[in-house]
């Protein structure tokens, strides 16, 4: 038998042993999501991020994330016409331990949308790109449906293709109007409540009567240039929500009374 160190016990334990598993939630931080002040309520959620080392910024890897939110949870509201409407926010910078979003995007749950769709109807669609004041191109969506006359005796309410023609130019009319005119907080405004498809139905009842319009989609095809500025205006300047120092003086001293501003 040959006479020798064994390596593999001399470096403490045999080959191929099991390493110390680490718990990866150690080394990552919570950060506050919160939503413009367009919602009302600011806090979205939270969110986990890897630590900073070396040259892997944390703040980095949370710009670009993108959060989606039922309109309900940030309106704090349990009406039934939000709670199928979900908003989505991309972070575009972060503040202490606060991750300041932007709006982009809305869309419709997929259980509306398919429960909207019935026989013996139309089905009317229109879609438009449209630039705000402020420089955002959307892609706004719309969807409609005709809706059967109470005097009628047919069981079905099919359009013309003539009425749906008109009907889906007043979509884009009405879009077109609304969003070309506003920036993108007056859009958002709009977008809560639904403005936009409710005016669509109001104008389109001379062509043929209609119900369940909606704003199906919108989406964010381009931005401006990122300014901070901007992005604190959209959080009325309450990205950080820090208290600051009480400052107490030895002496007591008072400031003068300023006669004039």
């Amino acid at each position: 038998m040959a006479v020798g160190k064994n390596k593999g016990l001399s470096k403490g334990g045999k080959k191929g042993a099991k390493k110390k598993i680490v718990d990866p939630f150690t080394r990552k931080d919570w950060y506050d999501v919160k939503a413009p002040s367009m919602f009302k309520k600011r806090q979205v959620g939270k969110t986990l991020v890897n630590r900073t080392q070396g040259t892997k910024i944390a703040s980095e890897g949370l710009k670009g994330r993108v959060f989606e939110v039922s309109l309900a949870d940030i309106q704090e509201d349990t009406d039934a016409e939000r709670s199928f409407r979900k908003f989505r926010l991309i972070a575009e910078d972060v503040q202490a331990r606060n991750v300041l979003t932007n709006f982009h995007g809305m869309d419709l749950t997929t259980d509306k949308l398919r429960s909207m769709v019935k026989k013996w109807q139309t089905l009317i669609e229109a879609n438009v790109d449209v630039k705000t004041t402020d420089g955002y191109l959307l892609r706004v969506f719309c969807i409609g449906f005709t809706n059967k006359d109470q005097l009628s005796q047919r069981k079905t309410c099919y359009a013309q293709h003539n009425q749906v023609r008109q009907i889906r130019k007043k979509m884009v009319e009405n879009i077109t109007s609304s969003v070309s005119s506003s920036d993108l907080r007056s859009v958002v405004n709009k977008l809560i409540p639904d403005s936009i498809a409710k005016d669509i139905e109001k104008n389109c009842q001379g062509i043929y009567p209609l119900h369940d319009v909606y704003i199906r989609k919108v989406k964010v095809l381009k931005k401006p240039r990122f300014e901070l500025s901007k992005l604190l205006e959209l959080h009325d300047g309450k990205g950080i929500d820090e208290p600051g120092a009480k400052v107490t003086r030895t002496d007591a001293y008072e400031p003068p009374v300023q006669e004039s501003v």
